[in-house]
C-alpha cells in the first residue's frame, strides 16, 4: 500500500500528504493517529500538534514560518494560518564533514564531447549570433529565417504545414473547427548540412543602449561569457555602431575572460557597412565559411570531471523538494565526487537555507561573499516594497509551497550535500571543480541564462507544474516531480522522478538514473526535449529586483 504521508526531517512538526486526504480521515504515521480537520490535497501539509499564534513551524529541519492564529492538530497549512519566517544566519567557524556517495558504477566512465583548445569540453557544438544592441534584433531574425530551415535546424515545418492546410480548407469552404491538431501534420526538419554542428543560435535581447551604462557593462560580460562557452564553436557579432555597448568593450571583456580565446569571430557594424543588405549577405557568407571549419570538429571521449552541471527548478510544487530536487542533488553529489563541477544559483530561493550554505562553504572569504550578495539582494527587494517572502508564485502556493522558506529549503536540495568550493557573482566563470553558488534571480530564464554564463554545459531543470524553459547554448534537461505531470506534458519532460513519490525507487537510484541520462545527453546520444523544440530562452539580468 502506498504511504499516505511523509515527515521530511525528524525535527519537523508538519506532515506532507503524498495522496489526497479527506477531513475526518484518521491518518497513521509512526504509531500516532492524526485526525484531519481539513481536506489535505497531495503535496500539501498539515500540523502534527495544536499550535498557538507565534509558534514556529519547521520543515526540512529548518524554520519555515510562524503560526498566525491558534490551529489544532490535523489542520491544513495555508497562507492564512502561516506566514514566512526564516532563521537568521551568520558566519561561524564550522567543520563540515561530507560523506561522498559511492561512485564505483561511474569510475572510468566518459562522455563524447567537443574538445576546445583551452582544455574545456562542450556537450554540444553551436554557432552563435550576438547583437551588441537591440537595434540589430531584426537583422538577426532575417538571418535566422534564411539559415535555420536551409541548414536543417528549423522546427516549424509541422506548423507551416498545418497553416497551409487551414488556408486550403478556408478557400474550399471546409469547416475549420473539424480539422485535426498540428501533430497530425508532422513535418520533419531538412537534413542537416553540417552533421557536427548542433545548431545556430541567436541571442536576441533588449539591451546594449538606453538604460544605464552599468546595464551595458553587465550585458557585455554576459555576451562575452556566451561567446567563450565550451558549447560554442564560433561567433558572428552584429553591431549598430553608436550604442552604449561598443564592440571594443565586448572584445575586451572576451579577452579578459579568456586571454587565449581563439574561436572564429566575425564582427559587422551596420553604420560602417555599404548597406543593410550587403551586411546581412556578408554575415551569412562568412558564417557559412566558419561553419564549414567548425563542422570538422568531432566528438571525442572525455572524463566526467569535464562536465559542468547547472541545477535549476521552476514551476515548482510541493513534491519538488521531496522527489526531483533531492534526486538531482544526489546526481550532483555523484558528479562532484567524480571531480566534476555543479552550479547552484537562484539566490532568492536560498532564503532560509543560508546557514546551511555558509556552514558548508570551505573558505571564509567565499562564505562572507555569499552573505554580502544575499544581504544586498534582499535589501534591494525590500527597498522596492517587495522581499524574498513574496517569491512563491500563485502556482507554487496552489501546489503546496506556502512560504518562501519552504520553497527555498526544498529548492536547495538540488545542490546536493557536498562542500561549497566557491561563490560567484553574476557572469563570473566557475574555475573550481565542486559545488559553486552563482548569484542569479529565481526567474527561470534569467537563472538559466546566468548558469550558462558561469559555464554550465548541461542544466538539470526540475518542475512540478511544467515549464518550457530552455537555453540557446546549454542543453536543458527537464525533470518532473510526479507521474501526472509526465503524462500530461510528456512532450517537454525528459526524466520522471514520480516513482520516488510512489515508493518504487529511492532517491539514490533515481539520482544514478539522472546521471546516466546526463552522460547520454552530453554525448549527443539523446536530445533533451527543450533542444528538440528550439526552446532558446535568453534574458539578461539588469541587476534590478527580480525574484
Amino acid at each position: 500500500m502506498k504511504q499516505q504521508v511523509l515527515k521530511v526531517h525528524p525535527k519537523d512538526n508538519v506532515l506532507v500528504a503524498l495522496t489526497d486526504l479527506k477531513a475526518g480521515e484518521l491518518v497513521g504515521f509512526q504509531g500516532v493517529n492524526y485526525l484531519l480537520v481539513d481536506d489535505v490535497d497531495a503535496k500539501h501539509k498539515f500540523y502534527m500538534q495544536d499550535m498557538q499564534a507565534g509558534d514556529e513551524v519547521y520543515m526540512y529541519g529548518t524554520l519555515v514560518g510562524k503560526i498566525q492564529f491558534p490551529v489544532t492538530l490535523g489542520t491544513r497549512m495555508t497562507t492564512d494560518n502561516l506566514k514566512h519566517a526564516a532563521a537568521p544566519y551568520e558566519y561561524r567557524p564550522y567543520h563540515y564533514e561530507w560523506h561522498a556517495p559511492d561512485v564505483s558504477k561511474f569510475e572510468g566512465r566518459t562522455f563524447n564531447g567537443y574538445h576546445r583548445a583551452d582544455g574545456k569540453v562542450g556537450t554540444a557544438n553551436y554557432w552563435l549570433f550576438i547583437p551588441t544592441v537591440f537595434c540589430e534584433n531584426r537583422n538577426l531574425d532575417v538571418i535566422r529565417e534564411a539559415l535555420h530551415n536551409e541548414l536543417g535546424y528549423a522546427v516549424t515545418a509541422k506548423y507551416k504545414n498545418y497553416t497551409q492546410h487551414l488556408i486550403e480548407a478556408f478557400k474550399s469552404g471546409t469547416d475549420i473547427s473539424s480539422l485535426d491538431a498540428p501533430m497530425a501534420f508532422e513535418g520533419s526538419r531538412n537534413e542537416r548540412v553540417f552533421k557536427n554542428i548542433d545548431g545556430i543560435k541567436f541571442l536576441n535581447h533588449q539591451g546594449g543602449c538606453g538604460g544605464i551604462r552599468q546595464d551595458a557593462a553587465v550585458l557585455s560580460k554576459l555576451l562575452a561569457a556566451y561567446a567563450d562557452h565550451p558549447n560554442v564553436a564560433g561567433v558572428t557579432v552584429l553591431s549598430l555602431g553608436c550604442q552604449n555597448l561598443q564592440v571594443q568593450d565586448f572584445t575586451a571583456d572576451l579577452k579578459g575572460r579568456n586571454p587565449n580565446f581563439d574561436k572564429p569571430i566575425y564582427i559587422f557594424e551596420q553604420q560602417q557597412s555599404q548597406s543593410e543588405e550587403n551586411m546581412i549577405a556578408l554575415a551569412i557568407k562568412k558564417t557559412f565559411e566558419g561553419l564549414v571549419e567548425a563542422n570538422k570538429i568531432e566528438r571525442a571521449p572525455a572524463p566526467l570531471s569535464k562536465l559542468t552541471l547547472g541545477v535549476k527548478c521552476g514551476g515548482s510544487d510541493g513534491f519538488s523538494g521531496i522527489s526531483a530536487n533531492p534526486a538531482v542533488g544526489y546526481c550532483a553529489d555523484l558528479l562532484v565526487a567524480l571531480g566534476g563541477t555543479v552550479l547552484l544559483a537562484e539566490f532568492p530561493e536560498l532564503c532560509g537555507a543560508e546557514q546551511n550554505m555558509i556552514d558548508r562553504t570551505i573558505e571564509e572569504a567565499s562564505a562572507r561573499k555569499f552573505m554580502k550578495l544575499m544581504g544586498a539582494y534582499s535589501e534591494a527587494a525590500e527597498n522596492a516594497g517587495s522581499g524574498f517572502h513574496m517569491n512563491p508564485s500563485p502556482g507554487n502556493i496552489k501546489d503546496g509551497l506556502i512560504t518562501d522558506a519552504i520553497k527555498s529549503n526544498g529548492a536547495a536540495k538540488k545542490g546536493g550535500t557536498s562542500p561549497i568550493v566557491d561563490v560567484l557573482d553574476y557572469t563570473e566563470p566557475s574555475t573550481k571543480p565542486g559545488l559553486n553558488l552563482v548569484c542569479t534571480p529565481g526567474n527561470d530564464v534569467e537563472a538559466t541564462t546566468g548558469k550558462a554564463a558561469s559555464g554550465a554545459t548541461l542544466i538539470l531543470f526540475t518542475t512540478g507544474l511544467g515549464t518550457p524553459t530552455g537555453n540557446p547554448v546549454c542543453p536543458v534537461i527537464k525533470v518532473a516531480t510526479n507521474n501526472d505531470l509526465t503524462k500530461r506534458m510528456g512532450d517537454i519532460i525528459d526524466i520522471n522522478t514520480g516513482p520516488v513519490i510512489e515508493g518504487e525507487k529511492t532517491i539514490e537510484e533515481m539520482g544514478e538514473d539522472i546521471l546516466e541520462y546526463c552522460i547520454k545527453a552530453a554525448s549527443g546520444e539523446v536530445i533533451p526535449k527543450a533542444v528538440l523544440l528550439n526552446q532558446d530562452d535568453f534574458i539578461p539580468w539588469k541587476r534590478g529586483v527580480s525574484l
